[in-house]
């Protein structure tokens, strides 16, 4: 379980330093953080739970995507991936519906994207790029909750 948790910090600083340092994060992270963190939610749960956790989470991200493609399309009318939205977000929004139950999930996604948009506000001036990096962000919310998690072991993030 150490090296688990070891090899999500190392995903999870190394995607904040990349998606900061550049706005591009190497492809083989996200899948990997998918394939970490879904072992580590199917290990706290039963199968069932899990399969049922990631499709409803799934479909969260989905209608999520759906409606910001809509209001990118149809309102202020820029392209989506190139402008908008990075293909590496949506891939760390599938990998985090991977992570938790549907409850964690929505509370944790949701308060990732307000930390994302408050730092991005307090750290906007010091960057040289005029885009968000939403991976990054979310990234480092992450590992915050999950190393307070871990060193408090309080609070157990996969209770149903």
């Amino acid at each position: 379980m150490v090296i688990l948790k070891g090899l999500i910090i190392f995903n999870l600083v190394y995607i904040i330093y990349q998606d900061l340092k550049s706005r591009e994060v190497y492809w083989f992270l996200l899948p990997s953080l998918m394939v970490l963190l879904g072992y580590m939610h199917y290990r706290n749960v039963l199968k069932i739970h899990f399969i049922t956790f990631t499709v409803i989470n799934i479909g969260v991200i989905i209608t999520v995507l759906g409606l910001l493609y809509l209001y990118t399309v149809l309102l202020i009318k820029k392209p989506f991936f190139k402008e908008v939205f990075g293909l590496a977000d949506a891939l760390y929004f599938l990998a985090l519906a991977m992570a938790f139950p549907t409850a964690t999930f929505v509370v944790i996604f949701v308060f990732s994207l307000i930390f994302s948009l408050l730092a991005w506000l307090i750290l906007k001036h010091q960057s040289e790029y005029n885009s968000i990096p939403l991976a990054g962000y979310m990234s480092a919310f992450l590992l915050l909750i999950f190393i307070g998690n871990w060193c408090a072991n309080t609070l157990n993030l996969y209770l149903i």
